[in-house]
């Protein structure tokens, strides 16, 4: 059974930077699409960035294009999340997902919920003075 753990999140001040973390357990990366989400205090959840482990295209929200980075390190098991020039508006809880393997979608790719088969349980990143 796949296990999602985040970690990296934390408190910082606006325009620092933050790496976020993602363990896999369970399966291989392979043929998977690995995607960070966040959800924002009364907030709907939102996709933010994902990676393809088949050909290793990536999509980001535009909110962050510029600004976040998403990577991932197959010999790890570990997706990460580069963020840098960090907003106020960029704090919400950060969520990590993943498809089936061999069940990627125009959905996951687009960063659609309803794309993602597996989920972290999420850290908190807080952008503040």
């Amino acid at each position: 059974q796949w296990q999602l753990v985040e970690s990296g999140g934390g408190l910082v001040q606006p325009g620092e930077s933050l790496r976020l973390s993602c363990q896999l357990s369970g399966l291989s990366m392979s043929y998977v699409t690995l995607g960070w989400f966040r959800q924002a205090p009364g907030k709907e959840r939102e996709g933010v960035a994902c990676v393809s482990t088949s050909d290793d295209s990536t999509n980001y929200a535009d909110s962050v294009k510029g600004r976040f980075t998403v990577s991932r390190d197959n010999g790890k098991n570990t997706v990460y999340l580069q963020m840098n020039s960090l907003k106020p508006e960029d704090t919400a809880v950060y969520y990590c997902s993943a498809t089936r393997p061999y069940g990627t979608s125009r959905a996951a790719f687009d960063l659609r919920i309803s794309g993602y088969d597996y989920w972290g349980q999420g850290t908190q990143v807080t952008v503040a003075t």
